[in-house]
């Protein structure tokens, strides 16, 4: 079995711009060759997106909530947080990004998982692929390659 990561976030698949998807084709593209697969699923509400996140809780993936209160890391660090949150959710983990607003405040209250990107406000569909680099980072450093420097 692989490695499925789930990026979830409210929004539209379209609503962006074309660079943008093509960054995140980039990473998706270099993730191929390896047993880690990353999906998004996007939501139209917030009430969707806690009701998805309830749902992979249930079935005991490991969820780490995006967030600016979360804690930040550096790309090591990262990687094998990465790779340990796979291991407790039986090889399956879901970020969640908020939309415009953030994310839900009930959401937050009492989680433990929560990952700060960094300090600076960015829109969900850039965190999208902030996270998507350093997802593929985090492989590259498992695999010890030259790409992580």
């Amino acid at each position: 079995m692989g490695l499925e990561v789930k990026i979830r976030m409210v929004g539209r698949k379209n609503g962006g711009e074309k660079w943008l998807d093509s960054a995140y084709s980039t990473y998706e593209t270099r993730l191929k060759s390896t047993n880690l697969k990353v999906i998004t699923q996007y939501h139209k509400s917030d009430n969707e997106l806690v009701k998805g996140t309830e749902a992979d809780e249930n079935k005991n993936h490991k969820v780490v909530l995006l967030d600016p209160i979360g804690k930040m890391c550096t790309s090591e660090v990262f990687s094998d947080n990465m790779y340990r949150w796979l291991e407790e959710g039986g090889s399956r983990l879901t970020f969640v990004i908020g939309g415009a607003e953030g994310l839900p405040d009930d959401m937050k209250e009492g989680h433990r998982g929560m990952l700060s990107l960094g300090k600076m406000t960015f829109t969900h569909q850039f965190a999208r692929i902030l996270l998507m680099e350093q997802i593929y980072r985090a492989s590259e450093i498992r695999k010890g390659s030259g790409y992580h420097k």
